[in-house]
């Protein structure tokens, strides 16, 4: 019998695909405490696992592991280097979420740009004839984005952006410009050259120690003073006191975050107060449609790494 650690519950179409297996048991935790999973670890032949840690510590209590199994596409909440090291597999669920994500980048583009607090907000307090007032919103049709990596989320994204007539401009060394061209965009190579020209910036890459601070003042005092930038990959890529600096100089129009370099972020990061970014608390996956397909796709990839036909690219290259 195949044993499966569920550390945070998943959407219940997950667990019905293990009560359909006579292959597998499973247990479902919700204390994610080191003491508490390294006692449930022992005997563990796969775990699922959303957003906490998963340290070194619990991958050497777990001597029987094969599979981490990510509710998402990130894996920077696991160490890499002690799961190379026993050899354990990491799968992503890279098929559920890519229109969400592109979704949110859309909702926060129009929310920025529009200005759709402000119109509700006249509307509601009695303040029709306010309208005089507020100052004329952006449009998105016609105007020009670069995409900052190119897998399934931005691959998804370009079709939206395509819809409003945008000029798509890709950055991505690792992705064929064919690819791109067939898509209805173009590869750019100097990322800090065609960023200064950028209406939109929408970013979708791993954090990695080349991306970290990728957008930092340097790069932002570049930009046009009407650009947005948005941020739903992960925090750390866009420098946030940087950022602020940037928005409050008047540098770029707006951003949009629904990731931080802390998460929660503290509660004297002025990002919070600062009326030019719009904030998500990293919900760019929470639809009810998405939940239940990432929770489909994490136990999936389990079933069937263990029956031998899990698609590669799936799994995480250490």
């Amino acid at each position: 019998m195949i044993k499966v650690l569920i550390i945070k519950n998943v959407h219940k179409s997950g667990i019905e695909l293990l009560n359909k297996s006579k292959d597998f048991s499973y247990e479902i935790v919700e204390n994610i405490e080191t003491d508490f999973l390294k006692s449930k670890l022992k005997d563990c032949d796969a775990i699922s696992l959303r957003t906490s840690k998963f340290t070194k510590e619990l991958i050497e209590s777990a001597p029987k592991l094969k599979i981490i199994s990510r509710h998402g596409v990130g894996y920077d909440n696991v160490d890499l280097n002690a799961a190379k090291k026993k050899k354990i597999i990491i799968s992503i669920t890279s098929n559920s979420l890519a229109a969400t994500v592109a979704e949110h980048v859309f909702f926060m583009m129009l929310n920025i740009s529009r200005g759709l607090d402000a119109y509700d907000k006249s509307v509601k307090e009695g303040n029709f004839s306010s309208r005089k007032n507020l100052a004329l919103s952006k449009e998105l049709w016609k105007k020009s984005i670069l995409i900052v990596g190119f897998g399934r989320i931005g691959k998804n994204l370009i079709k939206k952006c395509i819809g409003f007539e945008m000029d798509v401009l890709v950055y991505d060394p690792y992705v064929d410009e064919k690819i791109i061209n067939e898509l209805g965009g173009k590869k750019i190579n100097d990322f800090y050259e065609v960023i200064k020209e950028m209406d939109y910036v929408s970013i979708h890459m791993p954090l990695t120690e080349k991306s970290k601070n990728l957008i930092n003042i340097k790069v932002l005092s570049t930009m046009k003073k009407n650009s947005i930038i948005i941020n739903t990959s992960r925090g750390g890529i866009v420098n946030e006191m940087d950022l602020n600096e940037a928005l409050n100089k008047g540098m770029i129009f707006g951003a949009g975050l629904d990731v931080f370099e802390k998460e929660p972020p503290d509660i004297n990061n002025p990002l919070l107060k600062n009326k030019r970014v719009f904030l998500s608390p990293h919900t760019s996956t929470f639809t009810e449609e998405c939940t239940e397909r990432m929770g489909k796709e994490t136990i999936q990839n389990i079933i069937d790494f263990f029956q031998n036909k899990l698609d590669q690219s799936k799994i995480v290259k250490l």
